[in-house]
């Protein structure tokens, strides 16, 4: 069985593995803030992307996240659940150089020119130049914790290791110390995720951390002078009701900013494509759909807005239709599977779980979610096919019935279709022409004719194994 490769084996190989080596290459060292900081304004400067994969906060989150780490602050990012606030977090890790020294063996992590635990002082004191150095890549500079109410000050900062004091050595002696999350993330990225939910006595423990960069630990007389970026989130409900982040705590944060939901429907459909693993073909039309239905939801008084509507809530949507699409193509014998409107059926009986509905409306959440469903699908029509006249389609299927359903396959669908101009338009705007497969043209068909019945232009009824006729 093959050794896996550690992060040190892919560094440069003419890299030095000395301490001696490492001052004659001129390596200087920067604090992690100032790191952060120079390579931040150097990708402003050169035009790149430092947020790549961050969707809808260009103009509003990113630019005062810019400033406060310019500023060099520690960060918390206050936002309803499912904005991106972790994953904006996780992000801070590309500002990172890609390799940076480290002693090898360290417990810690310190650079080589400035150790900071006794045993690596020590160390230094005995090798001089010769102080072996490892290369640690940045993807290990970044340690994330979930604050739960039971997370404990050992955790966190660290605590006496009763391993070693059977080992000889006495209480008094600092090797004796388990070193924290936040101690082993020296010269690196700390987030707490939900600080909130952090007991507050928890709270105090980071309180020298944040100020002083320093640790102490059950009264031992060892300050480590750390250097941590400490960022945070924390859900704006939790913050005012469930906990708090204690004042001294909040005043010791740099900045504080507020994350959202996508502004505008083309960032949630750029979301959607982006994270959702979909099993089938979902068209454009139809992501638009769920992002519109999504954003129908975080706009309705019948939904609970201080849990908010998660992104994820959106994500999940396209994965069900996709998911229904697939399963629908194996019972319809389809060599490939097209999403189509039918398969946005499923959605609200299998999504309403992820939602929190406001008090009295029991009993009507599947009404509500199947009326924003319906206005979603109407809006994206209304949107595409704008301009296309309908009115000849509307006639032609009035006196020639096309059934469609997730027991219909597509090439059903597109041969009940009356041949009409506007037909063609209506696939020309929604991506499904020139393509022999009729998935596409079913998809796009199916969306007109679903506007056609939200719009009165035409009646439907559902037959008993499930499947759906238009006419007029």
């Amino acid at each position: 069985m093959p050794v896996p490769h550690s992060a040190d084996d892919r560094a440069p190989t003419e890299a030095p593995r000395t301490l001696g080596a490492l001052r004659a290459s001129g390596h200087t060292l920067r604090g992690v803030k100032n790191e952060i900081r120079d390579n931040l304004l150097a990708a402003l400067r050169e035009g790149r992307d430092p947020w790549p994969g961050i969707v809808g906060f260009e103009s509003t989150v990113l630019p005062q996240l810019e400033r406060a780490l310019i500023a060099g602050h520690d960060v918390v990012l206050l936002g309803e659940r499912g904005q991106g606030k972790t994953r904006l977090l996780r992000s801070l890790v590309g500002l990172l150089d890609e390799w940076s020294p480290v002693i090898e063996g360290s417990e810690l992590g310190e650079h080589p020119y400035e150790p900071i635990a006794p045993i690596s002082i020590r160390r230094a004191a005995e090798l001089g130049d010769d102080l072996p150095v490892r290369w640690r890549h940045r993807s290990e500079r970044y340690t994330e914790k979930l604050a739960t109410p039971d997370t404990a000050v050992a955790d966190l900062i660290g605590d006496v290791d009763p391993v070693k004091v059977a080992e000889g050595r006495s209480l008094g002696d600092p090797e004796t110390i388990h070193f924290g999350l936040v101690p082993r993330a020296h010269r690196g990225v700390v987030a707490i995720n939900e600080l909130p939910d952090l007991a507050e006595r928890i709270q105090v423990s980071l309180l020298n951390v944040m100020e002083e960069r320093d640790i102490q630990v059950r009264g031992y007389t060892l300050r480590l002078p750390l250097d941590v970026l400490l960022v945070a989130s924390a859900n704006p409900e939790d913050y005012t009701n469930r906990g708090r982040i204690i004042t001294p705590l909040k005043d010791r944060f740099g900045a504080e900013v507020r994350t959202h939901y996508p502004l505008e429907v083309a960032d949630e459909i750029t979301l959607v494509q982006q994270e959702a693993e979909l099993v089938a073909d979902v068209p454009r039309h139809l992501i638009e759909v769920v992002a519109r239905f999504t954003r129908h939801l975080r706009d309705s008084t019948a939904v609970d807005q201080s849990s908010g509507v998660s992104a994820r809530f959106a994500v999940a949507a396209a994965e069900t239709v996709a998911a229904a699409a697939l399963r629908r193509a194996a019972i319809t014998g389809e060599t490939r599977a097209y999403a189509r409107p039918v398969d946005l059926e499923s959605v609200p009986a299998v999504l309403r779980g992820k939602l929190e509905f406001a008090s009295g409306e029991e009993g009507r959440e599947e009404e509500i979610l199947e009326h924003l469903l319906r206005r979603a699908i109407a809006d994206t029509a209304r949107f595409a096919l704008r301009g296309v006249d309908l009115s000849e389609l509307a006639d032609q299927v009035a006196n020639r019935p096309v059934r469609t359903g997730e027991r219909v396959p597509a090439a059903e669908v597109v041969a009940a279709l009356p041949s009409v101009s506007a037909l063609t338009e209506v696939a020309k705007r929604l991506d499904a022409s020139g393509t022999e497969d009729p998935g596409p043209m079913a998809s796009a068909a199916e969306l007109a004719l679903e506007y056609l019945f939200l719009t009165r232009k035409l009646a439907k009824d559902e037959s008993d194994d499930g499947d759906t006729v238009s006419y007029g």
